[in-house]
């Protein structure tokens, strides 16, 4: 899977990129279709207490499927938004199996 991570207004540190990159890693034992990987790492100004947003964009055959989470930490957001997506990854790929 190809991966692009964007940090918007700021430079991402190495060791969170490496973090993001492990994770959605992982994806691909769910669904081994996935081809091409975009997160956005943003500070989100309305809430200073949760103002990390983190947005994944996975393009798959046929479909992109998205997931935007915000939390106190780039890791929690990136936690929750990948939870998003595998669940998003496992309906796709049961219609899939069912077609």
């Amino acid at each position: 899977m190809n991966t692009n991570i964007h940090s918007v207004g700021f430079t991402a540190d190495s060791k969170l990129e490496s973090y993001i990159i492990k994770k959605l890693d992982k994806l691909d034992i769910v669904y081994d279709k996935i081809i091409h990987a975009d997160v956005y790492l943003k500070f989100d100004s309305h809430d200073h207490v949760k103002d990390k947003k983190v947005e994944i964009k996975i393009n798959v055959p046929g479909a992109t499927l998205f997931s935007e989470e915000i939390s106190k930490s780039f890791e929690e957001s990136t936690d929750l938004a990948i939870e998003s997506i595998r669940r998003q990854v496992s309906k796709r790929k049961e219609k899939e199996k069912n077609i």
